[in-house]
């Protein structure tokens, strides 16, 4: 990573003020440079330690990059690649954070090929806390990455990423952008769009008698509803087809329970309880759950 002599982070939520807090523990030699739009969140930044030194445009933050890591609603890429594009030296790499990635490389390519190199970024780290005054230097240790690419992605930029995010404590596995969206639909957002139903569908008084199990089954429908609207817009086709798939399941219940079918009712539940348990098992020998 000695050839990083400057990252620059757009956006200092959560996610780029992590990022910004990892990159200068673990890369104390790069320059680290954040940059928002709202001049309220770049003093901030620098009030809370997140980053040293911050620009108060696009192009002084991002002029003699080595790598820009956007941390920005997805909807705004297709803005910032374009701006990036002639602001950028050449060689530079160009990077995201976000969870949709189909969109993202579709932009890419048409608004940065031949004025920089873009992989597509997806730690899967996080909360459904948002803003800067959330931002950890440990949110990326043992957490995976996702790296995409496409046939015309230039391999040493993904080589230089791969050691980029491996240093900040990720694990790294490379996909292609249409492959992670429609994993991500179903283990990440469609779980999103299901806890926001539930919510939905629960009456607030009656809520109040919630136990765990409520409260843990509902947490990311906490998460900010600008950003989730963003990605379920993003990855619209692959989510509407994984609720298609769980309006099925649901349905199979709803048959059984409706017309009595102990026997049938129990093998749907324990269908679920073992795939969760061979699940569980394996992130616990993976070390990405404690035993």
């Amino acid at each position: 990573m000695k050839s990083l002599r400057q990252v620059s982070i757009i956006g200092l939520g959560l996610l780029g003020g992590s990022v910004a807090l990892a990159v200068r523990q673990h890369m104390p030699g790069t320059a680290v440079i954040g940059y928002s739009h709202r001049p309220a969140t770049r003093r901030r930044a620098k009030a809370l330690g997140v980053v040293a030194e911050t620009a108060a445009s696009l192009e002084a933050a991002a002029a003699h990059a080595d790598l820009v890591v956007l941390a920005t609603p997805i909807f705004t890429f297709e803005r910032y690649f374009a701006d990036l594009s002639g602001i950028v030296p050449p060689g530079c790499i160009v990077t995201d954070v976000g969870s949709t990635k189909a969109l993202p490389h579709l932009w890419a390519e048409q608004r940065l090929a031949g004025h920089a190199r873009y992989v597509g970024s997806h730690p899967v780290a996080g909360s459904e806390q948002r803003g800067v005054e959330f931002a950890r230097d440990d949110l990326f240790d043992q957490a995976r990455c996702i790296l995409t690419t496409t046939p015309t992605t230039d391999r040493e930029a993904l080589k230089a990423l791969k050691a980029f995010w491996s240093s900040l404590g990720c694990a790294i596995r490379v996909m292609s952008p249409v492959e992670h969206d429609r994993i991500f639909a179903n283990i990440s957002h469609l779980p999103h769009v299901i806890a926001a139903g539930l919510v939905n569908a629960s009456e607030e008084g009656e809520m109040l008698f919630a136990g765990k199990g409520f409260l843990d089954s509902t947490r990311i429908a906490s998460g900010p509803a600008g950003v989730w609207t963003d990605v379920l817009l993003a990855n619209r086709q692959n989510i509407a087809e994984g609720i298609d798939r769980a309006i099925a399941e649901l349905s199979k219940l709803r048959a059984a329970i409706g017309h009595g079918r102990r026997e049938q009712i129990e093998q749907l539940l324990e269908a679920a309880r073992r795939k969760r348990a061979t699940l569980v098992k394996y992130k616990i020998r993976k070390k990405e759950l404690p035993s």
